[in-house]
């Protein structure tokens, strides 16, 4: 995955979920809403496991993220 651009990641989110949650409060979704959620799950994992290693653990917890 190193070599994939940000815009080409894996999907961590299930788009038809976030978009009917989006729904469900009377907005519309874009792509682009989804592609720069994606990336804000991507930054919250990479720091969580920043703090899982500082603490020298190898198991992620809720109070990481």
């Amino acid at each position: 995955m190193a070599n994939k651009e940000k815009n080409e990641r894996d999907a961590l989110l299930v788009a038809s979920k976030v978009k009917a949650y989006i729904k469900s409060k009377e907005f519309m979704t874009s792509a682009e809403a989804i592609e720069g959620l994606n990336e804000k799950v991507y930054k919250l994992i990479d720091e969580a496991l920043e703090r899982t290693r500082a603490n020298k653990r190898s198991t992620v917890k809720s109070s990481d993220l």
